[in-house]
């Protein structure tokens, strides 16, 4: 995972079991906000209400809804990063299932929280881009890694870089779709998606260059 000393300290920690089960109430109750009316409409008195809490309770331990944001997306952004990990740890042995484990749950991560996800990708309070920039190069890396035992099946010229450049055409196609106005929505259609992102991606890993040295 990205490395926990990089980051920003977004809140105060909870020390008690019940400090802790009240923020979680708290964090949930925005991220459910922020996902049905977006980040510009969730505010304290909002939290506050669908959370069961009071109004002090939450500036308590936020300073403003800055800070409850930047708590709520390294919250959700860790999770994410979490989910896509364990999808690639029990991805099916080979090229083909570690591309499909990691195109599916990109995909599910960008549609579990409609269009919040991207948002939280650019991130926002303090450095936001770094936050954001961090998930992005740990899945990258998670990928990669993944990938490294199957790397002697790719037969472009560079299979580290024809790695990188699949990830990032995955990547991009998942934030595609979560932001154009007809997007695939629904299991079934995510799903054919989803593999259709896999099998181009697994199509381009197994063909030899058009230009330049072919591995041998």
């Amino acid at each position: 995972m990205t490395d926990q000393h990089d980051r920003p300290a977004p809140y105060k920690e909870p020390r008690q079991a019940r400090s802790a089960a009240t923020l979680a109430r708290v964090l949930r109750a925005a991220e459910e906000i922020a996902s049905s009316a977006g980040l510009e409409e969730m505010t304290i008195t909002g939290v506050a209400e669908r959370a069961g809490v009071s109004v002090g309770t939450i500036y308590r331990r936020f300073e403003d809804k800055e800070q409850l944001v930047n708590a709520l997306t390294e919250r959700m952004l860790d999770r994410r990063e979490e989910y896509v990990a364990e999808q690639l740890r029990t991805a099916e042995p080979s090229l083909s299932g570690v591309m499909d484990a990691y195109a599916h749950a990109l995909l599910q991560s960008f549609a579990d929280s409609s269009n919040l996800f991207p948002e939280l990708l650019r991130a926002r309070g303090a450095k936001p881009s770094d936050r954001g920039a961090r998930t992005i190069v740990e899945v990258h890396r998670l990928l990669i890694e993944a990938a490294a035992p199957y790397a002697d099946q790719i037969r472009r010229s560079e299979p580290q870089r024809a790695l990188d450049t699949a990830a990032r055409a995955l990547l991009g196609a998942c934030f595609h779709n979560s932001v154009r106005p007809d997007p695939a929505t629904g299991e079934t259609d995510l799903r054919r998606y989803a593999d259709e992102l896999s099998d181009m991606a697994v199509a381009y890993l197994l063909t030899p260059d058009r230009r330049g040295t072919t591995r041998a």
